[in-house]
């Protein structure tokens, strides 16, 4: 049968060939769609992981989500150091981390933290140490393997948040030292570059060792006051300028209590001169925004897959009404009406699996493309080299079209008055 089957195909080879792309530009297109969807979602649900707050300057809370959590944003701005000291004091707080955001390397995001920020992601050294002084560095596994940096590697940060070419903006007087390296984690970890805090404000000329000591001090002071004493209107962003006083750009929360779910986040917006944004409810707001266009586009690629089927079983009952000479003259020489509607059938699957292929192959080639094209999109975690259970429920969908578009052309040779087509035929 599978030669046989073979023979028709190549019979028609443009008619064939013409519905393997068909097909495999509706299986290219909701490959391509699973892959962006799915690796999107889970990379910013493990991203977002152990986040249950992030607090920073006044403004949009998905931006101060999309550059805190993720670090896809510009910084809506700073905020004073006395707010990580007034959250941490906080009963209902388990766990405040500071960020200092505002220089990168080479387009990887320097990110003044403390080594708790390991700890939230799960992340742990492959080789090295943490920082211990000022102007050390960890880097990421991502980081590591793009620029190729290592131990004892010397580099320079640039001012702002994206690359530097040229180099024009680099801080010359401040180069970092690379004490470790990160094992890979499939976080947000991977492509950044951590250092402390003090080592982002001394790159930009910031006195902070008095100012740290009374971060200490007020924590009793500020134990259990959210007033407005405690904020002060933000100051633009270690991205836009230095700035006199040590400040940070967000801090990263984490509940000790379900209560503080429900009094801290009001507590900050309506009584200080900050904001608190929830992860989880920012995250669904963003995917939300473009669930309208992924289940457009999935509409689009059935109705295509449908068009590929409805193509599929158009050629093959054309072409089983053009050989039911042959067929006839097979089953007077012994073919059984069985074996005939298998090689029929097998048609339709040959087609299918041939469109699900090439669009499983194209799908993946042109995820790969857009992620390396679109650095955004690859710092989402987006990537054509991973495969996904989910696609083999789409390969499998083809090849039932294949089948389902068989049936009735298989079928029609069971109808054949073998007398009247043989004398026909002659």
């Amino acid at each position: 049968m599978m030669t046989l089957a073979l023979a028709y195909l190549r019979d028609r080879a443009g008619q064939s060939l013409l519905n393997v792309l068909l097909l495999a530009l509706a299986v290219a297109s909701l490959v391509a769609l699973l892959l962006v969807s799915a690796r999107v979602t889970d990379r910013f649900a493990r991203d977002s992981a152990g986040i249950d707050l992030v607090v920073g300057a006044k403004g949009s809370p998905l931006q101060l989500i999309l550059s805190a959590v993720f670090h896809l944003d510009q910084p809506t701005g700073n905020v004073p150091l006395e707010t990580v000291a007034m959250l941490r004091a906080d009963p209902g707080v388990a766990r405040a981390i500071p960020l200092a955001l505002g220089d990168n390397f080479r387009g990887f995001r320097i990110v003044g933290t403390e080594p708790a920020f390991l700890d939230l992601h799960g992340s742990r050294l492959a080789e090295g140490r943490l920082w211990k002084e000022s102007m050390e560095a960890v880097i990421g596994a991502e980081v590591a393997r793009r620029t190729g940096a290592g131990l004892g590697q010397r580099f320079l940060g640039s001012h702002g948040l994206g690359a530097d070419t040229d180099g024009a903006m680099a801080h010359a007087h401040a180069p970092f030292t690379v004490t470790g390296v990160l094992g890979p984690t499939g976080t947000v970890v991977d492509r950044l570059i951590l250092t402390s805090v003090e080592s982002v404000w001394d790159v930009h000329g910031i006195a902070h060792a008095e100012a740290a000591a009374g971060d200490h001090a007020h924590d009793h002071e500020h134990s259990h006051d959210h007033g407005h004493d405690h904020g002060k209107p933000a100051t633009p962003a270690l991205a836009g300028r230095a700035t006199l006083e040590p400040e940070v750009t967000a801090v990263l929360v984490t509940y000790a209590s379900p209560a503080a779910a429900i009094r801290l986040p009001a507590a900050i917006n309506r009584e200080t001169a900050l904001q608190a944004a929830v992860p989880a409810q920012e995250t669904a707001r963003f995917l939300g925004l473009f669930e309208g266009a992924i289940a457009g586009a999935r509409v689009l690629a059935l109705l295509v897959a449908a068009a590929a089927a409805l193509s599929i079983f158009t050629v093959l009952l054309a072409a089983a009404r053009a050989r039911a000479g042959d067929l006839a003259l097979l089953r007077v020489m012994g073919a059984r009406p069985g074996q005939l509607f298998g090689t029929v059938i097998l048609e339709g699957l040959l087609l299918a699996a041939a469109g699900a292929l090439l669009g499983l192959l194209l799908g993946h080639f042109a995820v790969e493309l857009a992620a390396r094209s679109f650095p955004a999109l690859a710092a989402t975690g987006v990537t054509g080299l991973a495969f996904l259970p989910g696609e083999g429920l789409i390969l499998a969908g083809a090849l039932l079209l294949g089948a389902i578009a068989a049936v009735l052309p298989a079928a029609a040779q069971f109808r054949t008055d073998l007398a009247t087509t043989l004398a026909r035929a002659q």
